[in-house]
């Protein structure tokens, strides 16, 4: 629909004319590859930019249509723990149409990309053995990585975007515990989106800004609540990884003591803004429970 709808606002664009004939002849002559091109979690994210953006009377670029169809998907990287199979692409060298805050990492050389793989595998050990819930979640809809490069001063940095579901952009950290733990918090980005798209937990954003435990800077209604649902799941891993007591169990017990204050400091903000719907208020009283819950169960 997002495709048949930029084919009509853009009937002169002689290219993108031409590359939406080219994916309506795929989906009758190779209907696997078809899918595989419309399933890109960043031809959905593009598609909505371009629209946005044309409805606002900007000058954009339709060619990305074209880069989804000429770049392959790659294949899966098939990994199976305890029973539970994870099957999902290193887009290391598709086309970046989806700003993820940080400049991507490819396309990858064959040591770095083995090096992906082998880090993927021991994270998806540590999330199927001590988080099992979270792990059937990102079997079930992560289904691409995108690698990033890391901060400038090395360290590991992760981001998702709303409209890219699907898909988990990180850079590579050197302890499969953190990979781990960057799948779990940007899933939950990706997955409360989803939720926002069919029900309004919130007014749209206004001049009000708010604390955020964990920024320096002020935040909009929207951003907090993301902010707030997907650190609930950063205080939960925290609270299972020292109750396991594989990790370092100190630095679990204190990164989930401060995820989960912050958590709740940030719930209770939510609640008190006003700028809530009724839905809204109802999910965030829940989310505030479940972090006192995790405190109490700890």
């Amino acid at each position: 629909m997002l495709l048949l709808a930029l084919c009509r606002a853009a009937t002169d664009d002689v290219g993108y004319q031409a590359a939406y004939a080219e994916v309506r002849a795929l989906q009758r002559a190779d209907r696997v590859r078809w899918e595989d091109v419309l399933l890109r979690p960043e031809l959905d994210a593009w598609a909505a930019d371009c629209l946005r953006a044309l409805a606002a009377g900007e000058a954009v670029s339709l060619d990305g249509l074209g880069e989804f169809l000429r770049s392959g998907v790659g294949r899966p990287l098939v990994l199976e723990c305890d029973g539970l199979r994870w099957a999902p692409v290193i887009d290391h060298a598709g086309p970046r149409l989806v700003d993820y805050g940080r400049p991507p990492a490819g396309p990858l050389s064959m040591p770095e990309l083995a090096a992906w793989e082998s880090r993927l595998a021991q994270a998806w050990g540590v999330l199927v053995r001590r988080h099992r819930r979270h792990a059937e979640a990102v079997a079930a809809c992560v289904a691409t990585i995108v690698p990033l490069r890391p901060a400038p001063g090395g360290e590991a940095v992760s981001a998702a975007a709303r409209r890219a579901y699907g898909a988990v952009a990180a850079s590579l950290p050197d302890d499969p515990v953190l990979l781990a733990l960057a799948l779990v918090h940007e899933f939950l980005h990706v997955q409360l989106g989803a939720l926002l798209d069919l029900v309004p937990l919130h007014r749209p954003n206004g001049a009000a800004v708010y604390h955020a435990p964990w920024r320096p800077d002020l935040r909009p209604v929207g951003a907090l609540l993301q902010g707030t649902y997907a650190h609930l799941g950063v205080a939960d891993f925290w609270r299972a990884e020292a109750v396991a007591g594989v990790s370092q169990r100190p630095r679990a017990e204190s990164e989930f003591a401060t995820w989960a204050a912050h958590t709740e400091r940030a719930g209770t903000t939510l609640v008190g803004s006003g700028e809530l719907t009724t839905l809204g208020r109802e999910f965030t009283d829940e989310l505030v429970r479940a972090v006192r819950e995790l405190t109490v169960r700890q």
